[in-house]
């Protein structure tokens, strides 16, 4: 069989199986080992494991559950409810307030620990219900919860960098720096466009009353305190991260120190706590370990079939601007980020793309933001968008997976543009390396 019919004979099984409702890790796991049998017999398969063996014995990938971890007992404890509160007494009487206080907090948030999922839950739990009862727009409240906490796709530590940076083997440090301002543009875009919606039109975020921005909170004195202590634990792990401190585990590791020793000072710390907070965090990166073990096998088989130089030889001979071969990668990874789990489509399309971005004289870490964009798209696209499920699980009865999907079209749209620009100008990215 020609490489050329292998290649398609693969994806259609992948597909074919995703189809039947199996979990992605199982799917690549027993397609790698079907295309490694029936292509070169029980001899090959060492080769396949030695590079699942690589891949989860990289010392990087340590920091991933601690990260996890760190979010974990922050969902548990009450700082991220403190710090949201803190924000009321910020946000003043301006239309939109609360809208714009959830987007800064969900930055704040996404600095902490990078985590997607429990963000969206966090706000979806914080935000929204306020939201609804100040009388906000119901689509304006969903999109803006959903897509603040996606954020976390791209503020340092994003968990979606560090998968990145080890299968690109590129610097994990410098990609957290590429993506800080990608990262505020996309906020400074959500708080653009929230602040023109309700200045136009007031009564889709009526400003707060004295009462409401002082509740929780008497005086802008007790509210910064507040903020303190997340500032302090995000300065912990970026700040020795940037300079030159510690490596991104063992900054991980701080992190996840600096929260306990918060949690405990705050007098929110038991073995319940801890228990469920490890607990969340096997359940977690057992997914996230899986779903690699089976692409990596998977793209280790394909690449002894030749496939990876049958796509670059098949991108690399198309008689167009190499930017235009750039903009076919993210129409491919957005259209499989509607379908798969981000973990997924980095294992599966990173090792083929990144050696051909490379080839074309572009910088792996400028991609690499690209990347993050497009799994932040892909965090809220129909029809599997993740962002809408983890909101839908906390959202009021009267919030339908319908009302949620339409509220994030303009917030897509909006991360589109920021991608477009990135492409446009890759120094928005690149200025700070």
């Amino acid at each position: 069989m020609e490489i050329a019919d292998g290649t398609l004979l693969l994806v259609g099984a992948i597909f074919a199986l995703l189809v039947t409702g199996l979990p992605l890790a199982f799917v690549t796991g027993l397609v790698a080992l079907a295309f490694t049998f029936g292509w070169f017999g029980t001899n090959a398969l060492p080769l396949v494991t030695s590079r699942v063996y690589g891949f989860v014995t990289e010392y990087s990938l340590v920091a991933v559950p601690m990260f996890v971890l760190m979010a974990s007992l922050l969902d548990r404890s009450g700082i991220a409810k403190d710090l949201f509160n803190a924000m009321r007494v910020f946000a003043g009487r301006l239309p939109g307030g609360v809208a714009i206080q959830t987007v800064v907090v969900a930055f704040f948030l996404a600095a902490l620990s990078g985590i997607i999922g429990g963000e969206i839950v966090l706000l979806g739990i914080l935000a929204l219900p306020q939201m609804l009862r100040l009388g906000y727009d119901k689509h304006l409240s969903i999109g803006v919860v959903c897509a603040g906490g996606s954020l976390g796709t791209m503020m340092p530590p994003s968990i979606v960098l560090i998968i990145y940076g080890l299968i690109a083997s590129e610097s994990i440090a410098d990609l957290f720096t590429a993506a800080i301002t990608p990262a505020m543009i996309l906020m400074g875009s959500y708080i653009a466009y929230i602040l023109v919606r309700c200045l136009k039109n007031p009564k889709l975020g009526p400003p707060m009353t004295e009462a409401d921005r002082q509740e929780g909170f008497a005086t802008r004195g007790q509210a910064l305190k507040a903020i303190i202590v997340p500032g302090l634990i995000a300065f912990l792990v970026l700040g020795s991260i940037y300079g030159g401190v510690a490596s991104v585990t063992e900054a991980a590791a701080m992190g996840v120190f600096g929260v306990l020793l918060a949690v405990v000072g705050r007098g929110e710390f038991s073995f319940k706590t801890l228990h469920e907070s490890l607990s969340q965090t096997l359940t977690t990166c057992g997914m996230i370990i899986w779903i690699g073990i089976g692409a990596a096998a998977l793209v280790g088989v394909y690449n002894l079939m030749g496939g990876n130089r049958f796509i670059s030889q098949l991108i690399l001979g198309l008689e167009v601007e190499p930017i235009v071969i750039i903009l076919v990668m993210m129409g491919i990874l957005l259209m499989l980020g509607m379908f798969l789990d981000w973990i997924g489509v980095a294992m599966l399309t990173l090792p083929i793309f990144v050696p051909i971005v490379e080839q074309l004289g572009y910088s792996p870490i400028w991609f690499g933001i690209l990347f993050a964009v497009n799994m932040q798209v892909s965090f809220l696209s129909p029809p599997f968008g993740p962002a809408a499920f983890y909101l839908k699980g906390v959202a009021p009865p009267g919030i339908s997976l319908k009302d949620i999907f339409v509220s994030l079209l303009p917030f897509i749209a909006i991360q589109l543009c920021v991608l477009m620009a990135l492409l446009v100008w890759p120094n928005l990215a690149m200025w700070l390396v």
